[in-house]
Order: C-alpha cells, then sequence, then structure tokens
C-alpha cells in the first residue's frame, strides 16, 4: 500500500491520545486553525462527539496494535494524506516503588508510550518524508528528565521515549521531517492522576491539592498548536513546560486555607 498523497495547501495533522485531556484539547485547537485533524483513540463514542463539535475525522484506534495502526494510515491516505504526526497517546499506571512495581503495570506503560509511538511513528514516516515538509511531534514528560520515588515505571517509559525521539530527530533531518519534544511538568487533566491510581477520585485530587494555578490541557495543546504551526524551517527541539508553582521536580507550592 503506498503513503504517497497529494499535496494540498490545507495544514493536516494526526493527533493521538484524543479522546480525552490534552490530546483532545489538541484535536481542538488544530481544528479551530483550520486544521484537518485525524483524532485518534481507542474510545470510539468519545471521538464521534469531538469529530461531531470539531469537524475532525474520527478514527478509533489502538496505536499499540499493528492492524488498527495499518487501518489508520489507510483511513488518512483516502481523506488525503497529513503533513504532521503529534503524538499523545500514552499514560501512567501505578505508584509503586520499584520493590512492589506489578508487572503488568510496566508493561503497559512501555506498551503505551514507547512500543505505541514507535509503531504509529514507523508507518507513518513515508507519508512525512513525501510530504517534504513533514512535522513529528511527541509528548513526553519532566518524569523523563528526574526520576522520583514512586514512579519508576513511568520515568522508564517516558525516559525510553525522550532517548527515541532524540534519535528520529537526528536520523529524519536529511529527509526535512522536524522532531518536536514538549515535555509538560503538572497538569490537571480529567483522567490521567484518575487513571493512575486505579480510579480513586479522591486520591486523584490530592495530587493538585493547593496547587493555585496547575497546567491545563488547553494551556499545552497551546503550546503543540505554536510548535506545529510555526515556519517549518524552525524546529523547537525541546519544550519544558511547567506551571510556576511547580518551581522543579522536588519544589512544588501548595498553598493551603
Amino acid at each position: 500500500m503506498t503513503t504517497t498523497v497529494p499535496q494540498t495547501d490545507q495544514r493536516s495533522a494526526i493527533v493521538t491520545g484524543a479522546s480525552t485531556g490534552i490530546g483532545e484539547a489538541t484535536v481542538r485547537a488544530l481544528a479551530a486553525e483550520g486544521w484537518r485533524v485525524f483524532a485518534v483513540a481507542r474510545r470510539a463514542e468519545r471521538l464521534e462527539s469531538l469529530a461531531a463539535e470539531t469537524g475532525a475525522i474520527a478514527v478509533p484506534a489502538d496505536i499499540s496494535e499493528d492492524d488498527d495502526v495499518a487501518r489508520l494510515v489507510a483511513a488518512v491516505v483516502d481523506a488525503g494524506g497529513a503533513d504532521t504526526l503529534v503524538n499523545i497517546a500514552g499514560g501512567a499506571r501505578g505508584t509503586d516503588w520499584v520493590a512492589e512495581a506489578k508487572t503488568e503495570d510496566w508493561e503497559w506503560m512501555l506498551r503505551s508510550n514507547v512500543v505505541g509511538t514507535m509503531k504509529i511513528t514507523r508507518a507513518f514516516l513515508p507519508m512525512l518524508r513525501a510530504n517534504g515538509h513533514g512535522t513529528v511531534l511527541n509528548l513526553t514528560s519532566v518524569a523523563a528528565l528526574v526520576s522520583y520515588e514512586g514512579g519508576g515505571g513511568y520515568n522508564a517509559a517516558k525516559a525510553a521515549e525522550r532517548a527515541m525521539t532524540r534519535a528520529l530527530r537526528l536520523e529524519e533531518a536529511e529527509n526535512n521531517v522536524r522532531v518536536v519534544e514538549v515535555l509538560p511538568g503538572l497538569v490537571k487533566t480529567e483522567e490521567f492522576s484518575l487513571r493512575r491510581l486505579g480510579g480513586n477520585a479522591e486520591a486523584a485530587e490530592k495530587v493538585y491539592e493547593g496547587v493555585e494555578e496547575p497546567l491545563t490541557a488547553e494551556d499545552v495543546a497551546d503550546i503543540v498548536r505554536y510548535a506545529v504551526t510555526v515556519p517549518h524551517h524552525i524546529n523547537l527541539d525541546e519544550i519544558v513546560v511547567r506551571p510556576v508553582a511547580q518551581a522543579a521536580a522536588h519544589k512544588l507550592i501548595r498553598r493551603h486555607a
């Protein structure tokens, strides 16, 4: 199957992790600027609702599954192709120390953050190269930069995704494919901490307790939008973004009444 597509003036992006949080907000941000956006996630019903609101093209898929990735590529080709891949799908599971690590949690984090990102990037690189002005943006985390107790699995997954991103930038420069990495700190979204903590809403809320202004999904989505919209000869290699209250991994200001 060919992945060569006709050139068009309209910018077009594939956004993974689009059913919630930063992925959903990124779909909204790009669609609002006139981009054709392929919204990708596993939850079809949420994608359909997002598509109805924004005009995005909903493509339900699990990016870690080869058949789903192949179907996604075919759908993008049929719809006219894309010049930008925004890899946001991923996440964290658990806060166990390594001594109590759950194998299934680590395997899920490595599969969703690293293997899935590799598979979808590998699948779309021929299209991005053929476009002549392709962009890959990977959303990692400050957890890739500094490890912390209870974060070993997520630290490992995001550090691996970061290493892959840096290698990709070197490999694809000669193909005029720019590779951007956005590394957010504390972002308060609908599901990230809730999922990480096994659905415990009270524990999830405590993650943000006393932090006056954590980042929002919309904050990060606006940075993603900017990074992929600047003229193509500009590559924002690495963008670390934290709330002011989070001066560093070990310094988070919590103000209690």
